[in-house]
């Protein structure tokens, strides 16, 4: 069993302090979270820039090479829907330590994206949806029908190329989908396909105190049910204790009592 993929969330242009520095080309905020998440557990750095429509090129040909030769070239995730974006950055990426992943397409507009990561070896995160986010599983399965009839047409390997989203709903507001999200992971799991989400969304709109608790109980609960990887925060400890033990009790890890320490 793979170990589970942890996928370092905190660069994201929604911040504040991230959105000044790739305004201002000032690289030293972004790798020092880089680094910090890295440092905690991340086997991926999502690089979310937004839709970066007028300088998004700019910003992926001058950040991707910055931000590996600082992390001895960690492997990162490219996150924008400006597709020329993404090109600029995987024409400058150092697949050293890991394939590049592209985040993301859809079975709507952005079906696309799987050409481009096929075109450039990498792995591409398929979002369940098409416009707007799936009514129910019947429709995520329409959905991962296109996404994976058009991954083989470009000669990507399902299995191992694509990791399927079936996207986290927020609970305040959607309480009554979130068995449906776990019951699609059990299906993609079945079908051995390999499975990520945005686990923090779910908790979006919650207190502060609630959320690390709700993140880290959807986290266990969706790895048993077969989620394969994450995007989330992984300098919240409790979060990534909550991994390691899940992978003990699942038997995907040898017990030892520092298990948390390592």
């Amino acid at each position: 069993m793979s170990k589970f993929v942890v996928i370092g969330e905190r660069i994201h242009v929604i911040s504040p302090e991230i959105k000044e520095a790739l305004a201002s080309r000032n690289s030293a905020p972004i790798i020092a979270r880089a680094k910090a998440q890295l440092d905690a557990g991340a086997d991926y750095i999502d690089v979310n820039i937004g839709p970066a429509e007028r300088d998004g090129v700019e910003i992926m040909k001058w950040l991707v090479p910055e931000l590996q030769a600082a992390t001895d070239n960690a492997p990162l995730v490219l996150d924008t829907v400006n597709q020329d974006a993404i090109r600029a950055g995987l024409e400058l990426y150092n697949p050293e330590r890991g394939r590049a992943i592209v985040n993301s397409a859809d079975a709507g507009d952005r079906l696309g994206n799987l050409d481009l990561a096929a075109e450039f070896g990498c792995i591409c995160i398929g979002l369940l949806m098409k416009k707007g986010v799936p009514r129910d599983n019947d429709e995520r399965n329409e959905y991962l029908q296109t996404i994976l009839e058009h991954s083989m047409e470009v000669g990507m390997d399902p299995s191992e190329d694509v990791w399927f989203d079936p996207l986290t709903l927020v609970i305040k507001g959607m309480q009554e989908k979130q068995e449906e999200f776990l019951d699609f992971l059990r299906i993609l799991k079945e079908m051995g396909l390999k499975s990520t989400c945005g686990l923090s969304n779910a908790s979006n709109g919650m207190p502060k105190h609630v959320r690390p608790i709700v993140d880290s109980v959807l986290c266990a609960m969706s790895i048993e049910s077969g989620l394969t990887s994450a995007i989330m925060n992984p300098t919240d400890k409790a979060l990534m204790d909550t991994i390691k033990t899940s992978e003990i009790i699942l038997n995907r890890t040898l017990y030892a009592d520092s298990y948390l320490d390592i």
